[in-house]
């Protein structure tokens, strides 16, 4: 059993689009009335906002916090801060106003609203770097975290692009370090690996040029998450070279963040290879150090120290003091290591593998996502990367051996050979792997007014024979006759009519007529068309269970897995209508048999149906004698207007 510690910080979060507007409420709820508003020149259209809703509630406004919270600005701000008699500070901007109104918080004890237009995490935590005479320190007190914190996603979305990479970066480091910390917990780590999501995910669709509130909305997510974490548990050998950097030699915080997170990752990946294995695995790749550096690449992000202005050499300066002081950090911290790793981080090499199979797979995967680059199409791209990382990590992650690997191609190969035009055993894979009924689920999520869909199936045949209504599509085939009665509308429940619906199912021993080669011409299936009311109306034999065919690569892993091999009873419905979206579905057999365990997982609880047992006269005005079944449903399809 996992023993842990875990502080809950107390802070107010406000997140959403437009909270902006709330300020004044929330300074407000502090019981306080007036507020120096704390800003930064560059942009000054964030601040000006922020004042126009403080209103009356503005008491005065000082627009010089720097980066590095230097403490002669702390002196200048904390002179307004008396002039003005404000009982509340707002701090509007990144990670140098919210430093600034720290530093007035823990001099004065004067209450802290801050709105975020970056996404440094520093707001939601109760740590304070100040510099002072080239020396960057830190410090934690509770007293130095916001009381509240207004996240407006609207205000983030005005961050330029390459502001929002880099700041994005920056707070992915908080996630990661929180993973190795001595203070890891559970608690903390869920949130570190959901901010490494959302970060990654926001990423990505910059790299793609994508860039809307949606986007944004993951960073900031993805940004408050990270510095939550960053809150509640130690910072290792990343901030610390981070803090000697930027207050050593006047780098840029999150830029430097940036380029030293994938070294610094690197540098810890063998002492820390759960955290590693854990951040890989949220990213969908194998190599956690290589893929860090890959997104800031391809998100137009720095890589180089020398481009942000550190010369080089200053390394051994540098190298001495990031190794001066003691402090946690998986792997041991050598002056000489140190150094290695920031001469890597001026160039902006790319970060190498570890020794050992391990570090050849990386380095393998690695090659062969980038082959990829340059495929035409962000998508296909993205596709096939992704596909290479998923593989490559299967294989290490099982340590899959060669005997293993030819054991799965031989299976693909009998598979191929196999599958006919009437005998596709891919799709049975794909089905009895439950992947059909997963693309199915994400390509045709439906509204509650639409009737769910269901996987298409490996014995549907393109161009069905044309059928008029009332027609027996099991030409007299033996089993428990069925009369079908359905109607298809639009969600708002008006008739479609001449929707094209094609049909098909198994005879009463399980068996679709393309199983059949005795059978002469197509058997159990056929294409109908609604009428001016959208009904649609044909006979059949009830559906029963059957076997998905056993005979070959498919049916040995069922058996050798043992998995039954059988499909609840079922009727597919393919429906094509002009100014709606194609229905492709099934309505399964209320009572029938393996519906709480489909071979396929096909089955869905709404389209669980009753086929309603009835004695007497069909609706054809037909004796058959005994008993017979009717079916009547209602589809319901999306307009695609």
């Amino acid at each position: 059993m996992e023993q842990f510690d875990y502080t809950a910080r107390p802070a107010r979060i406000v997140f959403g689009r437009g909270t902006l507007g709330r300020t004044p409420d929330e300074v407000l709820r502090l019981g306080r009335s007036r507020v120096l508003l704390l800003a930064t020149p560059e942009p000054a259209e964030a601040g000006d906002r922020v004042a126009q809703v403080l209103g009356d509630l503005l008491a005065g406004r000082f627009d010089g916090a720097a980066m590095h919270t230097p403490v002669e600005v702390t002196e200048q701000a904390l002179e307004e801060l008396r002039r003005c008699g404000a009982d509340c500070v707002v701090a509007v901007g990144g990670g140098s106003t919210t430093g600034l109104a720290k530093a007035l918080a823990v001099r004065t004890g004067v209450d802290q609203v801050v709105l975020p237009t970056t996404y440094a995490g520093s707001e939601v935590t109760p740590v304070l770097g100040e510099t002072e005479n080239g020396i960057k320190t830190t410090r934690s007190d509770p007293a130095i975290l916001p009381e509240t914190v207004v996240y407006d996603v609207e205000l983030s979305a005005t961050l330029p692009r390459a502001l929002a990479v880099t700041s994005a970066v920056n707070a992915l480091a908080h996630a990661v370090e929180a993973l190795y910390s001595p203070q890891a917990n559970p608690v903390v780590d869920s949130m570190a690996l959901d901010a490494v999501e959302h970060l990654a995910t926001g990423l990505r669709a910059l790299a793609d040029g994508v860039d809307d509130l949606e986007v944004r909305a993951d960073l900031l997510r993805g940004a408050w998450l990270a510095g939550t974490c960053l809150g509640a548990v130690g910072m290792g050998l990343h901030h610390k070279l981070c803090h000697t950097l930027g207050g050593s030699f006047d780098l840029p915080h999150a830029p430097t963040h940036t380029v030293v997170l994938p070294h610094a990752m690197a540098y810890n990946a063998a002492a820390a290879p759960r955290a590693m294995d854990r951040i890989a695995q949220r990213l969908g790749v194998v190599d956690a150090p290589g893929a860090v550096y890959d997104l800031i690449v391809a998100a137009g992000g720095p890589t180089s120290l020398r481009e942000l202005g550190m010369p080089a050499d200053a390394l051994e300066r540098a190298a001495e003091l990031a190794t001066a002081t003691p402090y946690p950090n998986p792997a041991p911290l050598t002056r000489d290591g140190i150094r290695e790793l920031l001469a890597r981080a001026l160039t902006g090499e790319r970060p190498g593998t570890a020794p050992g199979p391990g570090g050849a797979v990386r380095a393998l995967t690695g090659q062969v996502v980038r082959s990829f680059d340059g495929v035409a199409g962000p998508r296909l791209s993205g596709l096939l990367q992704d596909l290479v990382r998923r593989l490559h990590a299967f294989a290490a992650d099982n340590d899959m051996t060669q005997e293993e690997w030819q054991a799965g191609i031989d299976f693909l190969t009998r598979a191929g050979h196999i599958t006919t035009d009437t005998r596709q055993e891919f799709v049975l894979l794909s089905d009895t792997l439950g992947l059909s009924s997963v693309v199915d689920v994400l390509t045709n999520s439906r509204t509650p007014d639409t009737t769910s869909s269901a996987v298409l199936g490996p014995f549907y045949v393109e161009g069905p024979p044309e059928l008029p209504q009332g027609t027996d599509i099991s030409a007299g085939l033996p089993g428990t006759p069925l009369y079908v009665d359905v109607t298809v509308t639009d969600t708002a429940g008006r008739p479609v009519a001449d929707a094209a619906v094609d049909v098909w199912q198994s005879n009463e021993d399980g068996y679709y007529d393309v199983q059949l080669p005795d059978l002469d011409g197509p058997v159990l299936r056929g294409r109908l068309r609604t009428d001016p009311e959208g009904r649609l109306r044909f006979r059949s034999i009830l559906p029963s269970e059957y076997p998905i065919p056993t005979d070959g690569p498919v049916g040995e892993l069922l058996t050798a897995t043992g998995r039954h091999p059988y499909r609840a009873p079922h009727l597919h419905f393919l429906i094509d209508a002009p100014g709606h979206r194609q229905l492709i579905t099934q309505l399964f057999v209320q009572g029938g048999k393996y519906l709480d365990s489909d071979a396929v997982f096909g089955v869905k609880q709404d389209l669980i149906v009753d086929f309603e047992p009835r004695t007497g006269p069909t609706p054809d005005g037909a004796d058959v004698g005994d008993e017979w079944r009717q079916l009547t449903f209602t589809f319901r399809l999306q307009p695609t207007g």
